[in-house]
């Protein structure tokens, strides 16, 4: 029996997944990683963390599958996209990977925005904004305050380009990952010369690009070592997260809504080609299918908003949790769900790193709006639960006023764990949400991606009637659908209400924003 090996390395941790050939998860393992934060618009982290989380996660997934290591025949490579790390010639970083969610490059987005034009860069690239996420800013940045480093740096690459190199020795990256970099023609399928011109970067300095699902090398033996594998296992390239993931839940075509609640709010829906969206404002990326593009709206702070608030005001829950052999998730989710739906009237907008889609502000931060005395821990907990539902919601309507109507959503992330947030969302979008088995979409995807180019697959049509199957199927509730309007349209109107007040404490009213057309209100 071979056994496919799908890889994700996300925002926060690592997850691998083992999969038999004829599509049954045989064990998941993840690895955990905390990102500095040494000022308010910074996340970074050590690059070293990511092949070390890959090493334990990967180790204890074979351990509980208890499978043979030369088994293992072929593995996928997904990651989170934006993330930049500067290398030596040797692929070993020689500076801090500066994350997406990294907000320092303010300037630079703005430089880039005036350049270039927010029509050229929709056109070229398929992001309807400049934002400091990009990768071509985290470079301008480095260029202009870090000279010394990025004279050094003999390439820059993102972190699925990291791993690909680790693994096979070569350096190569793909345009699923790299579509959101601001550097990659995304209809040509090659470098955006000009961009790189702008930035100061040649391509040489960058990784070679191919298709998502190309196999890019073999397992090569020191990498082996470090995993507990065998050499020689193909080695494939997977796309970003949201590309893979949407794979892994069967949206490979049309009539498909997935979303994912990580560390970040994604939605997903296949399409067959860039520029549907006549008001440009739905992102447009190349997807892990061969051959499509997927829109996928991003809020950088979906379940990253409830972590902070387990971080912050958790403290009680956690400790109980490690006594019980509890979640402290679950402990809070208990707790909201003894309050009534709107949370007796307190909002929260979860903006904790930005807005991005589809309002687009760098300026807006989170906001808790409407508590009093009455107010307990229960409320704002699930006014966070709420809040995400709400800037799903908007993307839901987004994606459909760009061409990709849906009648339910596929869920899928850490978010889809809880049972009371799937169904808030259900309740606030009035639709309804699908679960799946297997809650980890993009390491099933992935190893739906090595399955095909491992030959386990004809295609991944067949590989998704093998490894995608309905968990449950939550149901909007009629009874709360008059509170969840108010409520979402409360959330909207605060948001507006609250965008001279961003612009203001950041020093920066009346500079323009980075949407070009206004959200319907």
């Amino acid at each position: 029996m071979a056994t496919l090996l799908g890889l994700d390395i996300g925002t926060t941790a690592v997850k691998a997944g083992l999969f038999a050939d004829d599509g049954r998860l045989l064990a998941a393992a993840g690895e955990e990683y905390r990102l500095r934060t040494p000022a308010l618009d910074r996340a970074e982290l050590d690059p070293e963390r990511y092949w070390e989380a890959t090493r334990i996660a990967v180790r204890r997934a074979v351990a509980t599958a208890g499978v043979d290591r030369a088994s293992v025949a072929a593995i996928a490579v997904s990651s989170q996209g934006e993330t930049v790390i500067p290398v030596a010639a040797d692929g070993r970083p020689i500076g801090p990977a500066l994350v997406w969610l990294d907000n320092r490059a303010t300037a630079e987005a703005r430089q880039l925005e005036e350049r270039f034009g927010l029509d050229r860069i929709y056109d070229v690239t398929g992001v309807p904004s400049v934002v400091p996420t990009w990768t071509a800013c985290k470079l301008l940045w480095w260029r202009a305050h870090d000279p010394d480093l990025f004279a050094r740096a003999a390439r820059f690459l993102l972190v699925e380009d990291l791993l690909l190199h680790r693994l096979t020795g070569r350096f190569v990256t793909d345009g699923g990952v790299q579509c959101t970099s601001l550097l990659f023609d995304i209809v040509g399928r090659r470098w955006w010369d000009e961009m790189l011109d702008v930035v100061g970067v040649d391509a040489r300095r960058l990784a070679e690009p191919v298709e998502p699902g190309d196999v890019v090398g073999t397992l090569g033996p020191i990498a082996a070592e470090a995993l507990g594998l065998a050499p020689g296992a193909i080695i494939v390239a997977g796309g970003m997260d949201q590309g893979a993931g949407a794979v892994g839940v069967g949206n490979t075509g049309p009539g498909i809504v997935s979303e994912s609640t990580g560390g970040a709010l994604t939605l997903q829906a296949s399409v067959d080609r860039h520029g549907r969206d006549p008001s440009r404002q739905t992102p447009v990326y190349i997807h892990s299918a061969p051959g499509r593009y997927l829109y996928c709206p991003v809020c950088p702070t979906g379940g990253m908003a409830l972590t902070w608030l387990r971080d912050t005001f958790g403290h009680e829950e956690i400790e109980r949790a490690a006594r019980d052999g509890r979640v402290a998730y679950d402990l809070l989710t208990e707790l909201a769900a003894t309050v009534p739906a709107g949370s007796d009237g307190l909002l929260m907008l979860p903006h904790l790193a930005g807005a991005f889609s589809p309002e687009y502000d760098r300026n807006a931060r989170g906001v808790f709006y409407g508590f009093g005395l009455g107010h307990r821990k229960g409320h704002f907990v699930r006014a966070t639960l709420e809040a995400v539902a709400f800037m799903l919601r908007r993307n839901v309507e987004l994606l459909a006023d760009a061409g990709a109507p849906t009648s339910e959503i596929h869920a899928h992330g850490g978010g889809a764990r809880s049972p009371l947030w799937n169904q808030i969302k259900a309740d606030v979008c009035g639709l309804p949400v699908i679960t799946l088995r297997g809650e980890d979409a993009a390491i099933r995807g992935d190893a739906m991606l090595a399955g095909v180019a491992a030959g386990a697959f004809q295609d991944l049509d067949e590989g998704g009637r093998a490894m995608v199957a309905v968990d449950r199927r939550y149901e909007p509730d009629p009874a709360t659908g008059p509170t969840y309007a108010l409520s979402y349209g409360i959330y909207r109107n605060l948001f507006e209400a609250l965008r001279p007040v961003f612009a203001e404490s950041a020093g920066t009213q009346g500079a323009p924003r980075y949407a070009r057309n206004e959200p319907d209100r």
